[in-house]
């Protein structure tokens, strides 16, 4: 029997799905938990003694046993939420516009069971969440999704320090570019390692704050307030002239700065993404700009909150 928890609450059991109530409460135990086996182990006795189906037992004393040869064990605990953010020093970007100062997380936000945006160094970063949702579950906890300003304040920040570069100085080598190259097919937990140090995925601000998957890994919502309506939903076309376009440093692609769009293009309708995701390759960077429909449900496309 194995069985996952999928989105919008399902279980998906020997290739039947079913649904499972919204109400309904589910407790899930991981390998990684030292005292899972014996929880498993326990219930399978207690099926027994109950006459339950033999088959499920048998099922679930097989699946305690592959519990225990797990060879990661720890006690189990809630997930880290310590120093979840950073700070974005005020910024002025190269047309004279001027950023202040905000905070964002240091992570990509995970939407909890309360359906509020909130920062793991442990948690699997949230997908297959649309923008609209994406904007519920921040506001939900008290906060707002990033904005296109503040997405190219904090762009522009990480270009402009030398750690962030492969050469180790502004504009030698390239920007690095994060988590692109198709090594793993999936969102990750926000402190998996990836093996090849060119996929590094945290950044360094110019206070020396570390910020992670700000290029690669998952593309992120960002609330359009440069070219947006009041929904943070483009709604009209982009131009040489426009800030989502003119902070770019480099034409698209170049030294590391993600993919641009030919210009001039009308995006109308759909709402931006930025950053890239695991299989962007030398498209991903901290100034990816792209769109898609604010209404999709994206496996590679998750959301950072500010404070």
């Amino acid at each position: 029997m194995n069985a996952v928890v999928e989105k919008p609450r399902k279980i998906v059991t020997n290739g039947t799905t079913r649904r499972i109530p919204a109400d309904e409460p589910v407790f899930l135990l991981r390998a990684q938990d030292q005292y899972a086996a014996a929880a498993v182990r326990h219930w399978a006795g207690l099926v027994e003694a109950g006459g339950g189906d033999p088959e499920i037992i048998g099922t679930a004393r097989t699946h305690a046993d592959k519990m225990d040869a797990w060879p990661v064990k720890k006690i189990p605990d809630l997930p880290r939420v310590e120093n979840s953010f950073v700070t974005v020093p005020e910024t002025t970007l190269p047309d004279g516009t001027v950023v202040p100062e905000f905070q964002v997380g240091r992570y990509l936000s995970t939407m909890n069971e309360d359906g509020k945006a909130m920062i793991s160094s442990e948690a699997v970063p949230t997908v297959e969440i649309n923008y609209f949702d994406a904007i519920q579950a921040c506001e939900a906890a008290g906060y707002k999704l990033i904005r296109e300003t503040q997405a190219l304040a904090l762009a522009w920040n990480i270009y402009n320090v030398g750690e962030n570069w492969t050469g180790g100085a502004v504009g030698v080598g390239s920007l690095y570019q994060g988590l692109r190259n198709d090594t793993v097919d999936e969102a990750q937990p926000n402190d998996y390692e990836p093996e090849d140090a060119d996929e590094r995925r945290w950044f360094v601000l110019s206070n020396g704050e570390r910020i992670y998957d700000a290029a690669g890994h998952l593309f992120t919502w960002v609330f359009d307030d440069v070219q947006g309506d009041e929904r943070g939903v483009i709604a009209k076309p982009f131009t040489a002239e426009s800030l989502s376009i003119a902070t770019a440093p480099h034409k698209s692609r170049e030294k590391g700065i993600g993919w641009l769009p030919s210009l001039p293009c009308d995006w109308s309708g759909r709402a931006l993404i930025r950053g890239g995701y695991w299989g962007s390759g030398g498209g991903a960077g901290v100034f990816f700009l792209g769109y898609v429909w604010p209404d999709g449900d994206y496996g590679s496309v998750g959301f950072r909150r500010p404070k």
